[in-house]
């Protein structure tokens, strides 16, 4: 593994833009099942916050030393305001727009001994109005950024994703996007796309051998007009492919504790490694151990430079 690049990365800048979100996190104690149902009785102790979603890819940016901002949109509410508190706490430059007919979008984990044992989900598509807004400032944003990273969701802020990602071609920007579903025509002519096992599955169907993979991922490649595509694949490590051919890397996690917020953390290493000048490998070899770090920690954490160096 090279040096890591301090320097290249604090001067690095990078926009975040799509699904903004707040986890919660109420931990408590188990001891004791409801008599009222079989479900177990849960005595709550400490509360805690933490960016998601599009804010935790800047979180995680923020965290490696590099310039962070974040465009997302967020409600009128309670939610709204603890993201912004975070995101000045955690160094991330944000544009928020706000869209009062919709609720910011929380998740909120309920954990019984460090044991996830339920999970709520509060959320609400943006209107047309938020997204219009959105694509204006994202355009106004991009010449003082060195790449562009889309962190889709699929909670709506990345609907016109087809216009976003023209607006960073036509100035000649990388585009990193994290997708969702199964229609990847909509990302076409981004610069690269980081799916996992599963979100790749969605889009090609399942593979029968590593060469099967490979002539499936190039042909998804070509058919998207995309420079690179990079599958994350838990403990099979990393496969990126690109116009030269294949290269992959393993996993280096020691400890499988939480993979929640892991792939927020690869994308944002992938993208801060990208602006610093490092080509697509040099970048995943990053990527990868970032990621292996991340999964040993409790929910959506970051990986900082000192860890990662």
């Amino acid at each position: 593994m090279m040096e890591f690049p301090t320097q290249a990365v604090q001067a690095s800048r990078v926009l975040v833009v799509g699904d903004v979100m707040l986890d919660r996190y109420w931990f408590g104690d188990v001891d004791r099942i409801s008599p009222e149902a079989p479900v177990p009785v849960v005595k709550m102790g400490r509360t805690e916050d933490r960016l998601g979603g599009a804010a935790n890819v800047a979180r995680n940016i923020a965290a490696l030393g590099a310039q962070a901002s974040l465009l997302g949109v967020i409600g009128v509410d309670e939610a709204g305001d603890k993201v912004r508190e975070l995101a000045l706490h955690d160094h991330v430059q944000a544009h928020w727009i706000q869209d009062p007919g919709m609720p910011t979008s929380l998740k909120l984990r309920v954990l019984g001994r460090q044991q996830q044992l339920l999970r709520v989900d509060f959320e609400h598509r943006p209107g047309a109005g938020a997204l219009e807004q959105l694509s204006r400032q994202m355009g106004d944003l991009l010449d003082q950024h060195q790449i562009v990273v889309l962190s889709d969701y699929a909670k709506g802020a990345l609907a016109q994703v087809e216009q976003l990602i023209a607006l960073a071609r036509e100035k000649g920007i990388p585009v990193l996007v994290d997708p969702k579903g199964k229609a990847y025509q909509h990302y076409h002519g981004a610069t690269i796309l980081t799916p996992n096992r599963s979100e790749m599955q969605d889009a090609v169907g399942a593979w029968a051998s590593e060469s099967d993979l490979q002539e499936r991922a190039q042909q998804l490649r070509r058919q998207l007009d995309l420079e690179a595509l990079l599958i994350t694949r838990s403990e099979q490590g990393m496969t990126l492919f690109t116009e030269s051919g294949r290269e992959h890397v393993d996993a280096q996690a020691q400890e499988v504790f939480d993979v929640s917020g892991a792939g927020d953390t690869v994308l944002a290493t992938l993208a801060v490694m990208r602006a610093a000048g490092l080509d697509w490998l040099q970048a995943m070899r990053w990527a990868n151990r970032a990621g292996g770090i991340v999964v040993g920690k409790l929910g959506t954490s970051v990986v900082t430079a000192k860890e990662l160096a």
